[in-house]
């Protein structure tokens, strides 16, 4: 299907627009290391997820809610045993992360001063409040984006919202985004146009075992195919 009366195209921004994952990942192999002398690696893996997904409701996305399920797992795993050594380093590692740099995909300002010119272009993330908001001020690309919506979770209803506030209908909508679960399905749920640009490493809560055979869907390797696509 045609993507000639798209009118707003809406960009995730985490692992999107710039690299986020991969900071994530290495605080996890840093966590590991440190209850190393309690447990093997894949069981603190399975049991730090297993952390992450019940607190979900209660802290949402982001690094702090990251940071409180470490250490929740680490007291479950070492008990009365955990270290305050251990408890100060997480403490400090997610105080560094909240302070990395913002490093830009390959070509995005490239593809967002084209799209610009041609559509309203917004942003839809989820995640912490003021971590986003940082990210995006530190990026330097806000004065490309007509909206920036940051919310709790993403789904259906989410995207309709926007939609609504920016009075289109789902045809004149595409949305853009490296998770199939967050970005793709539930765009394809309202009616409008999702396209997947795939990120090296995926969160395993973002992960989903499907092949999709919408033709409102397109997937790309890499941003710069954008400049083909519309």
């Amino acid at each position: 299907m045609s993507l000639q009366k798209v009118k707003v195209v809406a960009f995730d921004a985490d692992d999107t627009l710039w690299h986020n994952e991969v900071y994530f990942r290495n605080a996890e192999d840093r966590f590991f290391q440190w209850l190393s002398p309690y447990c093997p690696a894949e069981d603190v893996q399975s049991l730090l997820l297993e952390t992450e997904i019940e607190n979900l409701t209660v802290y949402g996305y982001g690094i702090k809610g990251f940071m409180l399920s470490m250490l929740e797992t680490a007291r479950k795993i070492a008990g009365d045993d955990l270290p305050l050594s251990i408890v100060y380093q997480i403490l400090e590692m997610g105080r560094q992360q909240l302070q990395e740099p913002v490093v830009l995909m390959d070509s995005i300002e490239k593809v967002l001063q084209y799209l610009s010119e041609k559509y309203l272009l917004v942003v839809i993330t989820k995640g912490d409040l003021l971590d986003q908001e940082r990210k995006l001020e530190k990026s330097g690309l806000a004065h490309y984006f007509h909206h920036i919506e940051i919310v709790s979770e993403k789904k259906s209803e989410n995207y309709r919202k926007v939609m609504s506030h920016m009075d289109i209908t789902p045809e004149h909508f595409a949305m853009i985004g490296n998770s199939l679960k967050s970005d793709i399905l539930p765009v394809l749920d309202t009616g409008a146009f999702a396209v997947h640009i795939p990120y090296a490493t995926t969160w395993a809560l973002e992960h989903v075992d499907t092949v999709i055979t919408n033709e409102r869907f397109y997937d790309v390797n890499q941003l710069s195919e954008l400049l083909e696509l519309f």
